[in-house]
């Protein structure tokens, strides 16, 4: 959906009545508390894999709060996950005070490596990370900390609420690992699910990309390169061949194809130790997304192709040429609900009782709602303030984020 640019909320939210916001049984979170904890959040260290200490924060913050320990537990996820975890994903369940439907609210806690280190700072109505190397970390400890802070409030108030899961999932900046391998069990059959993630307080994504990951080996012949380059064969040669025969053909970038659309992109190629040596070696990372499925693989198929035509052409004086082999993997599957779906209805009740006009949003990146909605559990992703993700310039919207929290807050106790 298109959308007129919004400017940012620190300018007007505190003049600006908040509508629908007059329910008498509605709580309102702490603010303060909120923003304490999110910053506190974002000072622990916790890139995907890593993610052991923020979550023993997390389980310290709910038993303090009053939670039994048996309600609090741990999966296995990270045992299953392409890179090795220290910890698994967490999960949190309560018993309703009221007869409804279990609802589930959840957000990821890895950060890019770019964000260890990370020291925030409340200035000017935003939080920034005062090292100037590192992001923030607001992705997605923002939404961590809508979680956790509902969960508190809930504890500590004795709040009245449906049946509810939390799940703070682990790997998700690596292909969404965590929600992928999340054991069902372990989360009480919600019929409700909200995911925190990136963006605005008013946008709930229904949609998602989906995306294939490709590892891409070039094995050629090496030879002196000085002496007799003619007897080698440069994995790195039949590597810029193929990329620039992609590039030309429309098949890197960003692809339109007979009405399809798609994006590719080679990130990572190593290969090669000295100069004076043909390249017999090279791997390449690459990842193809597209909306449909179909087209997904037909540019995985473009990029094989691209591969092996380059490896028949790069030969060696003695007519000897390369060899290439491309492995491919599902990284998620693309997901769009329906505007019947019921987490929709309610996630936009519960933006519009916050004074807010609720919209709807398909995104070309991957979230974790894409694992959950293709298992089983249709979920929505509702924005919590975090802005320029993955960069040292990342920055969290004050009141943005406190929003996010009110309207986490009246989801988790059903007042939307």
């Amino acid at each position: 959906m298109k959308r007129k640019p919004r400017r940012s909320r620190n300018t007007a939210a505190k003049a600006t009545p908040l509508l629908g916001s007059d329910r008498s049984d509605a709580p309102e979170p702490d603010r303060q508390s909120a923003l304490k904890l999110v910053t506190r959040l974002m000072t622990i260290p916790g890139p995907s894999g890593g993610e052991g200490a923020v979550m023993q924060a997390i389980i310290r913050s709910l038993r303090q709060a009053g939670a039994p320990a048996s309600s609090i537990q741990t999966d296995n996820a990270h045992r299953r996950t392409l890179i090795e975890g220290e910890v698994g994903n967490l999960v949190f369940k309560l018993p309703g005070t009221m007869r409804a439907p279990r609802r589930m609210l959840m957000a990821h806690v890895d950060t890019v490596p770019l964000c260890v280190g990370s020291k925030p700072v409340v200035r000017g109505g935003w939080v920034h990370s005062s090292n100037k190397q590192t992001g923030l970390g607001a992705d997605d400890r923002a939404g961590a900390a809508v979680l956790l802070g509902a969960a508190i409030e809930i504890l500590r108030r004795r709040l009245p609420h449906p049946p509810l899961t939390f799940l703070w999932t682990v790997q998700e900046e690596v292909g969404l690992e965590g929600a992928r391998y999340a054991r069902l069990g372990l989360l009480g059959k919600p019929k409700l699910a909200f995911n925190f993630d990136g963006g605005a307080d008013d946008k709930l994504t229904v949609g998602a990309t989906g995306a294939y990951r490709m590892k891409i080996v070039v094995e050629g012949l090496a030879s002196h390169a000085g002496g007799a380059p003619q007897h080698g064969v440069s994995a790195v040669a039949i590597a810029g061949m193929a990329i620039g025969e992609l590039q030309r053909q429309g098949w890197h970038g960003d692809i339109h194809k007979q009405g399809r659309h798609g994006t590719s992109n080679v990130g990572h190629i190593s290969g090669g130790a000295a100069t004076n040596v043909v390249t017999d070696r090279v791997e390449l990372h690459a990842e193809a997304r597209s909306h449909d499925p179909k087209f997904r693989v037909r540019i995985v198929e473009a990029f094989d192709g691209a591969f092996q035509k380059a490896a028949q052409r790069v030969k060696s004086a003695q007519g000897k040429s390369g060899r290439v082999q491309l492995e491919s993997r599902l990284d998620y599957e693309s997901f769009l609900l329906s505007g019947r779906e019921p987490c929709v209805g309610v996630a936009e009740a519960a933006v519009r009782s916050a004074g807010l006009e609720p919209q709807r949003a398909v995104t070309n990146g991957g979230l974790d709602a894409n694992w959950m909605s293709l298992r089983g559990i249709p979920t929505v992703t509702l924005g919590c303030g975090q802005q320029h993700q993955h960069t040292v310039t990342e920055r969290l919207d004050v009141a943005v984020f406190q929003s996010a929290c009110r309207i986490g807050l009246r989801l988790a106790t059903a007042t939307e």
